[in-house]
């Protein structure tokens, strides 16, 4: 049994320790549904058949007590698995697990702790608080049962106090904060949600507290951090997180999480948070007579080289392969090209280190850009294997003819339309909810249209290119954003240029900074 620390909401805080117990994990326990998304970074990487379970609430809504989640961690523990508890913060200071941990003990399981980063240092500092305060900073970790004036006793001694707690025990933490001596006045920090994208900081006074939670949605249960005292007086020139360019932009991003990773790590980076809505699903050929052909010819030596155009052409290859019980050894004496960063790391997950990887535009016509010339003396076979999709260009074939290659160009998957995203996903895009979308090719701005409708008129619209921002016009949308290299993380980097930009622009206007879905356009996109 391993309890493994999270730190406070952003997924990039999780140390190695973490990532390595969870690729090991037979089970994974989390405290509730929203840590599903340190699952989804692209660090980790969960084991074949590891089980994913949540713990959840009480039937009255709140949080399990200590024996509750206790016995959940021995079924699982029990059963001779190897489990990862994931606990926000660190889980001996922040997460209050030693009572679990006990449990395990008690029940002859033993256990580990890979720590976290506390939340109790590192939510402030998402605020912009510095800790660092001559007067002194004391700590508090309150999660279950109230606040006991006793204890609080020694937060009168210190100028800046940080409370880890939950919504629904701040009246009690106000009420006897101002017992023991604290001024109603005093100037005080309300963060929910630190950590993430979702971040909320909200400054108040002591007495303020309690109104200004009741008039911020969220649920009793929630864990809520407190900063009071004079540390607080200059948190406004320090915050650095909820300024970011992208902070608390909702960006639709027309791609399965899987091909969206790069990107979506990159836009967190600046603040942002992604939804993921597939426009294409990928299906294998109609006939699998000309792959089986291409992996017969491949295992027997028949082509010098094999071009992947896509991380779903690796995909298909390489279930194709598994079918026949082969591995990456066959491409043994073969020369691997990949189309640009993200299908030469598929490879690479896959065992296959790439032997060209086109250094400019990572596209079809750059690969082709830098492909060497058949040459009779240095290469023995002029044949290139070349899996790609029914509706790919044939970009790519043509220029290796031209370059004296025998292209067998062969259809590995084929991309259909998805189903359509969910009804509130639907009315977010066609309503103006969502801050921005970035299109990586011509085929999503086709597919998206006709699964879900145009985005509203607020919408930042963000391109790969002219050719998709060229359909993007043909759709009757306006392009805002186009990036200067054809990649996913130099097109997250544009829309973060243009959002600063933006920014720049309201400050010397002296208007309120607000996000695009906050600034509505009575013009609708036609």
């Amino acid at each position: 049994m391993i309890f493994v620390g999270t730190g406070p909401g952003d997924p990039d805080l999780l140390t190695l320790g973490a990532i390595a117990a969870l690729g090991e994990a037979n089970a994974v326990i989390l405290d509730s549904e929203s840590q599903r998304e340190i699952l989804d970074h692209p660090a980790i990487r969960l084991a074949d058949g590891a089980e994913v379970a949540i713990l959840g609430l009480s039937e009255a809504g709140k949080p399990l007590p200590p024996s509750a989640r206790a016995k959940t961690v021995l079924k699982h523990a029990g059963a001779g698995a190897r489990v990862v508890r994931l606990v926000s913060g660190d889980p001996f200071l922040d997460a209050a697990v030693s009572d679990e941990a006990a449990a395990c003990v008690r029940g002859g399981v033993d256990f580990e702790v890979v720590p976290g980063v506390s939340s109790l240092t590192a939510v402030p500092e998402y605020a912009g608080v510095a800790l660092n305060h001559a007067g002194g900073v004391h700590f508090v970790s309150a999660t279950e049962g109230r606040f006991a004036k006793t204890a609080a006793a020694e937060w009168t001694g210190v100028a800046t106090l940080v409370v880890s707690t939950r919504v629904s025990m701040i009246n009690d933490f106000v009420e006897v904060a101002t017992a023991v001596g604290r001024q109603p006045s005093e100037p005080a920090l309300v963060t929910l949600h630190g950590g993430s994208t979702e971040q909320i900081s909200i400054a108040t006074t002591l007495g303020r507290i309690a109104a200004e939670v009741k008039a911020v949605p969220s649920e009793p249960g929630e864990l809520i951090h407190l900063t009071l005292g004079a540390a607080v007086e200059n948190r406004e020139s320090l915050s650095w997180y909820e300024t970011k360019p992208l902070f608390g932009w909702r960006v639709l991003v027309p791609r399965t999480k899987d091909q969206a990773a790069s990107m979506t790590a990159r836009l967190r980076t600046y603040g942002a948070h992604s939804d993921e809505v597939p426009t294409i699903s990928v299906e294998p050929p109609r006939s699998p007579l000309q792959m089986d052909k291409a992996v017969r010819g491949l295992v027997e030596g028949r082509y010098e080289w094999v071009a992947f155009t896509s991380v779903n052409a690796v995909r298909a290859v390489r279930e194709k392969f598994e079918q026949y019980g082969l591995d990456a050894r066959a491409f043994s004496g073969l020369k691997v090209a990949a189309v640009g960063e993200a299908t030469s790391a598929a490879l690479k997950a896959w065992g296959i280190e790439p032997d060209l990887v086109p250094s400019g535009e990572q596209s079809a016509a750059g690969l082709a850009a830098e492909w060497p010339p058949y040459d009779e003396v240095l290469d023995p076979i002029n044949r290139v294997f070349l899996p790609r999709a029914d509706i790919a260009t044939e970009t790519l074939s043509a220029a290796l003819t031209e370059l004296g290659w025998e292209v067998e160009d062969v259809t590995a998957y084929r991309t259909v339309r998805a189903a359509p995203p969910a009804a509130p996903v639907r009315e977010a895009i066609k309503t103006g909810k969502f801050d921005a979308v970035v299109f990586t090719s011509s085929s999503t701005v086709r597919n998206l249209v006709g699964i879900a409708g145009k985005p509203h008129a607020s919408t930042i619209i963000a391109c790969i290119g002219p050719a998709t921002a060229k359909t993007c016009e043909e759709h009757g949308l306006r392009v805002d954003v186009i990036a200067s290299k054809p990649s996913a993380v130099e097109l997250a980097d544009a829309l973060a240029g243009f959002a600063a930009d933006r920014r720049d622009a309201l400050v010397a206007n002296g208007d309120p900074v607000t996000k695009p879905s906050q600034r509505r356009s009575s013009r609708r996109r036609s």
